[in-house]
């Protein structure tokens, strides 16, 4: 198993850029993280009547203003993305960035994601549905990053001669990590993903404790380990990110309760955990001071 032990962020679509939007992503890499991410959706949650803006437009931007960090989505999804425009968008960004692009990729939710698209007498996909289209859509996002003309007609995503040059700078495309708990998405993430991405257990978010919340991520890592070990692959190679905010606790509450938090969840095998950039009065709101102290500090305390 790898010893890796990285810290990235996650900065939400919600700032404009030339009005502190852009300062923030240059302050993460002052501050020393691995990656910068953002969320990929239409709208989300709290935060639907504010200001919220296009994830590759917005990573663009950042990959202008950066040179070292990382950069990705946690996550885009099938709910209104197709494979074909997003392979364009991905090898644009990845060719700006100088390749420094991860695509955090899942199969979508319930939320303004799954209903935006859809006529009001619509229904949503239903979770098999949403699995059935994230089968065929890593899959075929990964031939178009690959190679540089692809056709093939699936049931629900065709590509027709669609072209891909000069493919990725990032070779053989850029990595994806997949964002999974079931059994089909781990199946995706042991095949395709270079990395796997977690957010715990939602189930114990509301009522659950720490120690059942590690025990649930320890199972989805076991289950990951199988998926890997079914198509001949060794889990060790992917890394595996640890989305914060969504477990039992408030681990960012300080330094020394991120450490203990960080700590644990690096020895059940994360090589990668990624915090929310602080957003006042919301649920991602946190001291700005321990915040820097938890980029900062949190690592060396943890060698």
């Amino acid at each position: 198993m790898t010893s890796t032990r990285r810290l990235s962020t996650v900065i939400l679509p919600i700032h404009r850029w030339h009005n502190g939007g852009r300062a923030l992503w240059a302050r993460a890499e002052e501050l020393g993280f691995h990656a910068a991410y953002t969320y990929d959706h239409l709208a989300w949650r709290t935060f639907r009547d504010g200001p919220w803006f296009g994830a590759v437009p917005t990573l663009t931007a950042a990959a202008a203003s950066t040179e070292r960090l990382r950069l990705g989505t946690l996550v885009t999804s099938p709910n209104f993305r197709h494979p074909v425009t997003l392979a364009k968008e991905l090898i644009t960004l990845d060719d700006i960035s100088g390749g420094r692009i991860t695509l955090g990729i899942g199969a979508g939710g319930t939320g303004f994601d799954a209903t935006t698209l859809r006529r009001s007498d619509e229904e949503p996909w239903t979770p098999r549905e949403r699995a059935d289209h994230f089968d065929e859509f890593v899959p075929l996002l990964d031939r178009l990053l690959r190679e540089p003309s692809v056709t093939q007609e699936g049931r629900f995503y065709t590509a027709n001669e669609a072209r891909n040059i000069p493919g990725c700078v990032q070779r053989p495309r850029l990595p994806f990590a997949v964002a999974a708990t079931g059994p089909r998405g781990l199946k995706l993430a042991a095949r395709h993903g270079q990395a796997w991405v977690t957010t715990g257990d939602p189930k114990l978010f509301e009522s659950g404790t720490p120690d059942q919340s590690v025990t649930a991520v320890r199972g989805q890592i076991d289950r990951l380990g199988a998926a890997c070990e079914a198509v001949g692959r060794d889990a060790a190679v992917l890394d595996k990110i640890l989305l914060t905010g969504f477990t039992p606790g408030r681990p960012l509450r300080s330094l020394d309760a991120f450490v203990d938090f960080a700590g644990t969840h690096f020895d059940l095998g994360f090589t990668e955990i990624v915090v929310h950039w602080p957003v006042p009065d919301s649920v991602f709101a946190l001291d700005a001071e321990v915040f820097e102290q938890i980029a900062t500090e949190a690592l060396a305390q943890l060698r």
